[in-house]
């Protein structure tokens, strides 16, 4: 039992007691290391977070110059509308600390020019590729700082413009087409062109027999037809597969969705909320410019006419000299004046309405002319028609026939074709978008 209480008793030996102070260092250093990875992990967190926040901000500043730059060819303007959206976007709520550095003039926004996507080679006096690059916006830490880190930078950059073709290639496919098949005449159109695209009744299309170039698409019958002229069908149509016609005139049903586009309303369910006019609703007035299938001509196609105005009447005439062919010959049309009346901020239109509602894309299909009643054809391409005027409702001459503009270059929705960095050229189906920006790994 002595030996017991002596071991007991005994006192820790020196060498322990050595030991014993090196623990404090060891947790201190263990609590910095944890306290850096905690800060570094919430820290980047942060900063990720500001990132998205700016790049999401030039994003959108360079999509609103390229698309400006598109409409007007001016970069004086498109710069204005890049720092424009550029300032509403950074004073957009959650982005409190991106508006404060913005307001404070610690963000330097630039916004450059190319001929090129890639490589981007700032300096063009006309694009039409569009970067708009952002710096200066760092990002605070907090729990970094035990590692010397007092601030995370954040810049961003993007680079927008014009795709290539679209709808061209195997595949490729083109959104929120109008229910209507056109038949090009042999070697295509040219811009201004003007088009009967739906003929009047009893003048049965060159598709065959029952057919007046109406589709079926996503749905069928009359309901859909009117729905889908107003711009229901939200779907694409795609190259080289094959569509449904609707058979029969459906003048009613074509009419009351069509109107829509014009501010017109006639009941079937239409309504300026669902399906708003167009910006611009000044038109060709169906009394002066109307349309006629004249058989008293070799080939027999479609033909335009004016009542009134220059006094053209190719219906009343055999005299091809009368016959009115070209935008240009009437007074109000695509290149003239719509183009220009419909841009501005939307504050200068009627409540409610909506841009381009007057320009269409359409499915081009081969037209045999021996197609009897409800068939099927094959895609072969698209086209864009600016529409001239409201259809009128009744069977008289020019009732139900749908009379547009070729327009050869018109922004779309669809997949681009193979090589879309060219930029548009010649007849050109084609949309605005963001592209890669060789400078920046995040844009």
């Amino acid at each position: 039992m002595r030996a017991i209480r002596r071991l007991v008793l005994n006192p820790m030996p020196a060498s322990s007691r050595r030991q014993r102070g090196i623990v404090v260092p060891i947790v201190v250093i263990g609590m910095l290391a944890i306290l850096a990875v905690a800060g570094l992990a919430l820290d980047s967190s942060h900063a990720l977070a500001n990132k998205t926040r700016m790049q999401n901000t030039v994003d959108a500043a360079a999509l609103a110059a390229a698309k400006v730059l598109d409409q007007t060819a001016d970069t004086t303007e498109a710069t204005v509308a890049a720092f424009g959206l550029f300032g509403i976007n950074a004073s957009a709520g959650g982005n409190q600390e991106l508006d404060a550095a913005y307001s404070s003039g610690e963000i330097t926004v630039s916004v450059q020019y190319s001929t090129t996507v890639n490589p981007f080679t700032p300096g063009s006096p006309d694009g039409p590729f569009v970067r708009v690059a952002a710096t200066g916006f760092d990002t605070d830490t907090t729990l970094s700082r035990v590692l010397g880190i007092d601030e995370i930078a954040t810049p961003a950059s993007a680079v927008a413009g014009p795709s290539g073709p679209l709808g061209v290639g195997d595949g490729a496919e083109l959104c929120d087409v109008a229910p209507i098949a056109v038949c090009p005449p042999e070697g295509g159109y040219v811009d201004n062109q003007l088009e009967v695209l739906k003929p009047g009744p009893g003048n049965h299309s060159a598709i065959g027999p029952g057919n007046y170039k109406m589709l079926r698409l996503g749905c069928n019958g009359g309901s859909c037809l009117r729905k889908n002229l107003a711009g229901d069908y939200g779907g694409c149509a795609t190259l080289g597969e094959t569509v449904e016609t609707e058979p029969g005139i459906s003048s009613g049903p074509t009419s009351q969705g069509f109107n829509t586009r014009f501010g017109i309303y006639q009941g079937g369910g239409m309504n300026s909320d669902d399906y708003p006019p167009d910006r611009v609703l000044t038109d060709q007035s169906p009394q002066n410019l109307k349309a006629c299938e004249d058989d008293t001509v070799d080939p027999v196609v479609d033909h335009v006419y004016l009542q009134n105005g220059n006094g053209k009447n190719y219906c009343k005439s055999p005299d091809p000299t009368d016959q009115v062919t070209m935008a240009d010959e009437i007074p109000y049309s695509y290149d003239s004046s719509y183009a220009s009346d419909s841009e501005g901020e939307a504050g200068q239109f009627a409540p409610g309405s909506a841009k381009n509602r007057r320009l269409l894309i359409f499915p081009i299909v081969n037209c045999t002319g021996d197609e009897s009643g409800q068939s099927t054809l094959t895609v072969e391409g698209f086209a864009c028609f600016f529409m001239l005027q409201a259809l009128e409702t009744g069977q008289s001459d020019g009732g139900g026939k749908i009379i547009g503009e070729y327009v050869d270059r018109c922004e779309a929705n669809g997949t681009s074709g193979s090589n879309p960095g060219g930029g548009p050229a010649g007849p050109l189906l084609y949309k605005i978008q963001l592209y890669k920006d060789s400078a920046s790994v995040d844009s």
